[in-house]
């Protein structure tokens, strides 16, 4: 990223903040969709991140980054959105995950729409877990302390989340594999 852009965003000149959002906004819902229920959801959280994002601008220093400082902000608003809807989502029952063999080349039948499609389907806690651990490199402890749940719930929620992809692959594959033949 051009160091003399990001200095004229800090500035606040419109241009350079303009740059930035056109530059940043598909890395942004990238991330937004991942943690998201609906496009809607994720354009909110893109929004927000913005906001913050140019609201913080100031804070960012030139030892890392813009891209990973950027991302930083639009997780944990991803993660804050997620903590504000909580009291909306139901409880759930948390019972272990039963280990299914599976053919490991599925995923390769798949489109990224479909994958996309099968995490949207996620309970939304099952969701942030995932993304959290899987995509995002979080460890159970510290997913634990930014959801304030205990780690041990967290591994509960991530392998009944990979037990719910793997049904859901296994599905749409099997869909796919009906829609050929006919």
């Amino acid at each position: 990223m051009d160091q003399q852009l990001i200095e004229e965003a800090k500035r606040g000149q419109p241009k350079a903040l303009e740059t930035l959002y056109k530059h940043f906004y598909g890395y942004a819902m990238s991330i937004g969709l991942r943690y998201s229920n609906s496009r809607e959801e994720a354009c909110e959280i893109v929004n927000d991140s913005f906001m913050k994002a140019f609201d913080r601008l100031d804070q960012y220093s030139d030892s890392s980054s813009f891209k990973a400082w950027f991302r930083r902000i639009v997780i944990n608003t991803a993660i804050d959105s997620y903590r504000k809807n909580l009291k909306h989502y139901a409880a759930m029952d948390i019972e272990k995950a039963s280990a299914e063999s599976y053919d490991p080349n599925i995923i390769d039948e798949l489109s990224r729409e479909d994958i996309l499609m099968a995490l949207r389907e996620l309970p939304e806690v099952m969701r942030v877990i995932f993304n959290m651990y899987e995509i995002e490199g979080y460890s159970h402890n510290e997913i634990g302390e930014e959801l304030a749940i205990p780690a041990s719930t967290s591994r509960t929620y991530l392998a009944r989340a990979k037990q719910r992809l793997r049904n859901k692959i296994i599905e749409l594959n099997k869909i796919k594999d009906e829609g050929a033949i006919r």
